[in-house]
């Protein structure tokens, strides 16, 4: 077998058998097929296309190229969430500690920010002492005391794609709908996730801009569950303005802190019961998703939640008494507040313009390895929807850097779209894909 044939099959719009992906995948791995020849393979790929079995294939023998965790002696079964990326998306803060207060342990490898897009180990770092980069004994002790777990994700998971994706980076190849799915799934099944609730963002602060496309990826990533005996539910959800009022990390902490006091704003509250509800009823933990929200509420209601993400922090070295004083998270010099000029209604937040203004304000990183300021970010107080009055606060800005305030005022002003027309606020979710 040769890796030129592969590349021409591709080409020719031909389908790939299972032995000859996973020849080309193990040859990458092993440093055997070079990176000009994985970079036309991928070109072909975007180009052509991969039907559904090719595309799992591709998965799992990118999953084969490491290690797979293994949790039958650990806990019954397990429930992985993945979201898309977003703006304002601390989900995972809140939904792990609701789901496992029900009873679901929950081991959740998460990553940094990139882009606009931020991140949820950047998020927890702001609690100081709090560790991200458990062992795998670590983490699967943790996981067996506690039944929850938050670190980064281990270099020995997939790490075909780990490779694969550095060249996507840099060949143009980053938008091909199998290789986005396949890189997904191939990191979730090989966590050892049992069933996996895919969060999908669509709109312009997401990388699925249309729900066209978000719905495709989505329909994929299930197809690909199926085909390889995982049970995947895909959340169609909106990302064209920030998920609740907090983008930054400590803001984003505060938030998730309030929203387990059940106190978040009310669209952040919305999605975080039904991505709860939905990950129950994959592990069967409810008969009906109306039961599994009512679960959820309760351990809101009950204390168990926030309870469950102290366990959380303490057990991972966090100092708990930045869960129970908030006040004392990291704080910005200098705040600055953006006011509606004229009465109206708001038309548009724009998420990805918030999104990147928080990165440039330092929530966020440019490029890899740049170092995050956890006090920085925006608060987005009016959303699509919501009546303004002249003089009414839209957003505030939380800066350490004179120039970056300014900047930041310049383009949190030009996010915000107020009109004379009442309009509907933004659905949260446009659909589920089982």
């Amino acid at each position: 077998m040769r890796a030129v044939d592969i590349i021409i099959k591709k080409r020719d719009h031909e389908v790939l058998t299972r032995e000859e992906i996973e020849f080309f995948v193990d040859g990458f791995s092993k440093n055997q097929i070079p990176d000009y020849q994985v970079s036309a393979w991928a070109m072909a790929v975007l180009l052509n296309g991969m039907t559904d079995q090719e595309t799992t294939d591709l998965t799992m023998a990118m999953v084969r190229s490491g290690e797979v965790l293994d949790f039958t002696n650990v806990v019954d079964f397990v429930v992985d969430k993945h979201s898309t990326g977003g703006v304002g998306d601390k989900t995972t803060l809140v939904v792990a500690p609701i789901v496992a207060a029900c009873g679901l342990p929950v081991g959740k490898m998460s990553g940094r920010g990139l882009g606009f897009s931020g991140g949820t180990l950047d998020k927890m770092e702001s609690i100081p002492g709090y560790r991200v980069d458990l062992t795998r004994e670590e983490f699967m002790k943790q996981l067996k005391e506690t039944g929850i777990v938050l670190s980064g994700q281990s270099a020995d998971l997939a790490p075909a794609d780990g490779k694969l994706y550095a060249l996507r980076d840099v060949t143009g190849t980053v938008p091909s709908m199998p290789l986005i799915a396949s890189s997904v799934m191939s990191k979730k099944i090989a966590a050892g996730a049992n069933a996996i609730l895919l969060d999908v963002k669509t709109g312009v602060g997401a990388f699925m801009e249309t729900e066209e496309d978000a719905r495709k990826l989505a329909e994929l990533m299930v197809a690909i569950g199926k085909l390889s005996n995982r049970k995947v539910i895909g959340l169609i959800s909106d990302m064209n303005q920030p998920l609740g009022c907090a983008v930054g990390n400590a803001l984003e902490v505060q938030e998730a802190i309030d929203a387990l006091h059940g106190e978040g704003p009310d669209d952040f509250m919305e999605h975080c019961l039904v991505v709860s509800s939905y990950m129950l009823l994959l592990a069967n933990m409810a008969e009906s998703l109306d039961d599994a929200r009512e679960m959820c509420e309760v351990a809101i209601a009950d204390g168990s939640a926030f309870e469950m993400f102290k366990k959380l922090v303490a057990t991972q070295g966090g100092d708990l008494s930045y869960v129970d004083q908030p006040e004392k998270l990291p704080k910005a010099k200098l705040v600055a507040e953006i006011k509606a000029e004229e009465d109206g209604f708001v038309q548009q937040v724009n998420a990805r313009e918030i999104g990147e203004t928080s990165v440039e304000l330092g929530a966020g990183r440019a490029k890899k390895g740049d170092p995050v300021d956890h006090a920085v970010g925006i608060m987005v107080h009016s959303k699509v929807g919501d009546a303004v009055k002249a003089g009414d606060i839209l957003a505030t800005i939380h800066a350490n850097d004179p120039a970056k305030l300014a900047a930041a005022v310049a383009r949190v002003k030009d996010a915000y779209v107020l009109g004379k027309e009442a309009c509907e606020p933004l659905p949260l979710f446009y659909g589920v894909i089982e």
